[in-house]
């Protein structure tokens, strides 16, 4: 396929980009439009002269005019779509502003915000982005590639948007849950956003109000279910891995049943992991072995509720398991150490559909035989009740389910009980930080899946950890990508956790415990996490990279960390 620009060396070796096109052409290429940052031997060069304001601005100029622009809007969901806006027209410029601002944005253009830009996507729609595999062109998945003109994808995050965020099926409009990630990649993981790709794959929707809507851009047709689903599944991930073999793939959002059988259908195939199992499984582990280290205490000696029988809620009792057998324990003491909760009780072996994934975090009739309960599988309540649990986790969607009497019962339990709310957006986290607090006299440790303010106990503010996948996923992501992994490994996603942990412990833990450390750190975190991830895979072989052997991979890492600037550009057939 041939693209729009390449990148080349001159005789000096010093890089620059040769592109193809000029005057206003080249600036509808958002990847490689400066806008004002254009110089004057460019302007000329490239017939920008009188398209242009005379006067040439620095990146810095351009990210902070976007800033002073961005803080003029007073939604949120429209300072999502300026910031989609300015990518769309200016992407080296929207990621520089991203990255002096990550904190602050990072809500708007992920988590909160974004689910509700995921509900408006077609109403909203304006610039295509991305690549749409549907049941109408899926046949032709090799032409669809060659579209892009992208023949050097490393990094990308697909969904069928089947599960996104507490929202659920929402058609085409997922498309926004991969360029939000994808973002994240580049300005908080060092991924270069030349070497990405956010796809959706339109198979269908079952929400009635989306086929109804004559706003609706994607396909109005019933989801596929069943082999027909996998024959579209297999003929993507066909296409990926003979178009682009050096692309890793994260699967996002994914129906919980869809994202345990792909992982394990293609994890052998393409180099790919599942954020919302692995990643989510990831994050929360390092927060518990974060506050188990600040309790001095083993996670092996913890008893751990899950509430919360999905794909999220599945991979942390998974992860969880994991962590305890690295501390010494047997895969069934491990396993004896945490229960997971569905919608009509404890998971039960009894109750599971043969070679379902929830069979792996079921409990036993004779594990639970001297309980107290009164139905068929016991309540929340109930389990608190019997196991005395001194973690509690959250990732039901279900806002306020950890009344007063459970968290008040966690309390009596365990001193410090660990009580993390984890659903997004912050309209279904299960309980308030503020109300865990202030029902277990200021004891709990406390994290979240979104922000919060700090909370505040007997005139003591404390802040609130955000357990948020961002500060795993580009780590793993990237780590894949510079090792040219052949797979991703249990081992490496169990590595990016004890990672965060040690950033995180060594870095913020003194009196207070701090589960995860500031968003704003990201950059650093997502370098460490990289390099530790990276190192997993060359000791167990995900990675076939023998010219690494001996090398710094933390200063590998670092000078491979893509940050925002401008190349400079020649137009191809000109010295």
């Amino acid at each position: 396929m041939k693209s729009y620009y390449k990148f080349k060396k001159d005789k000096q070796g010093n890089p620059y980009i040769q592109v193809k096109h000029i005057g206003n052409a080249i600036m509808g290429l958002s990847l490689i439009n400066k806008g004002t940052c254009f110089t004057k031997e460019e302007r000329k060069a490239l017939c920008l002269d009188g398209l242009l304001p005379p006067e040439v601005t620095t990146l810095e100029q351009q990210a902070k005019r976007i800033y002073r622009r961005y803080l003029s809007v007073r939604s949120d969901i429209g300072k999502y779509l300026f910031l989609r806006n300015i990518q769309e027209s200016k992407e080296i410029a929207f990621h520089a502003a991203l990255e002096q601002h990550l904190e602050e944005m990072m809500p708007i253009i992920y988590t909160p915000t974004v689910g509700k830009a995921v509900q408006e996507f077609s109403v909203n729609y304006e610039m295509p982005r991305g690549l749409i595999f549907a049941l109408g062109n899926i046949d032709c998945a090799e032409q669809l590639i060659d579209n892009t003109r992208n023949d050097d994808v490393r990094m990308i995050v697909v969904t069928d948007s089947s599960a996104i965020l507490g929202i659920g099926d929402q058609g085409v409009g997922g498309m926004a849950i991969c360029i939000g990630k994808l973002s994240l990649y580049t300005s908080g993981g060092g991924v270069s956003p030349f070497k990405t790709m956010p796809i959706s794959l339109d198979v269908g929707t079952d929400r009635q109000e989306l086929l109804e809507d004559p706003n609706y851009l994607g396909v109005k047709h019933a989801r596929l279910r069943g082999e027909a689903y996998y024959e579209f599944l297999d003929k993507f991930v066909e296409a990926v891995a003979k178009k682009w073999p050096n692309a890793v793939i994260q699967w996002e959002d994914f129906s919980k049943d869809a994202a345990f059988t792909l992982l394990d259908r293609y994890r052998d195939t393409v180099p790919s992991f599942n954020d919302d199992i692995q990643g989510t499984g990831a994050v929360v582990l390092a927060g518990l072995l974060t506050a188990c280290k600040q309790r001095k205490e083993s996670l092996k000696d913890q008893r751990v509720v899950v509430a919360g029988a999905g794909a999220g809620g599945a991979g942390v009792a998974l992860q969880i398991i994991l962590g305890m057998q690295r501390e010494g324990l047997t895969l069934e003491e491990a396993k004896n150490r945490v229960c997971v909760m569905g919608s009509r009780g404890l998971v039960m072996t009894a109750q599971q559909p043969p070679n379902s994934y929830r069979l792996q975090v079921s409990k036993s009739a004779e594990a639970i035989a001297e309980w107290t309960f009164n139905a068929e599988a016991p309540t929340l309540m109930e389990v608190v009740d019997n196991f005395k649990p001194t973690i509690l986790l959250g990732l039901t969607g279900v806002a306020g389910l950890f009344t007063r009497p459970i968290i008040e019962k966690m309390a009596e339990n365990c001193e410090h009980p660990v009580i993390c709310p984890l659903s997004n957006p912050t309209s279904s986290s299960e309980a308030l930080p503020q109300d865990i607090s202030d029902w277990t006299h200021g004891k709990a440790i406390i994290a979240t899946g979104s922000p919060f303010p700090d909370t505040l106990y007997k005139e003591k503010a404390t802040p609130v950890g955000q357990g948020n996948n961002a500060f795993v996923f580009p780590g793993i992501g990237m780590a894949a990508v510079l090792g040219k992994c052949t797979r991703v490994s249990d081992e490496m996603i169990l590595e990016a956790a004890c990672a965060l942990a040690d950033y995180t412990f060594e870095n913020h833990c003194g009196e207070e415990v701090t589960m995860y450390p500031p968003v704003a750190e990201l950059q650093e975190v997502s370098k460490y996490v990289t390099a530790r991830v990276l190192a997993t895979a060359l000791a167990d072989g995900s990675s076939p990279r023998k010219d690494l052997k001996g090398v710094d991979l933390h200063k590998y890492v670092n000078e491979r960390f893509w940050r925002p600037h401008y190349m400079p550009y020649k137009l191809k057939g000109r010295k």
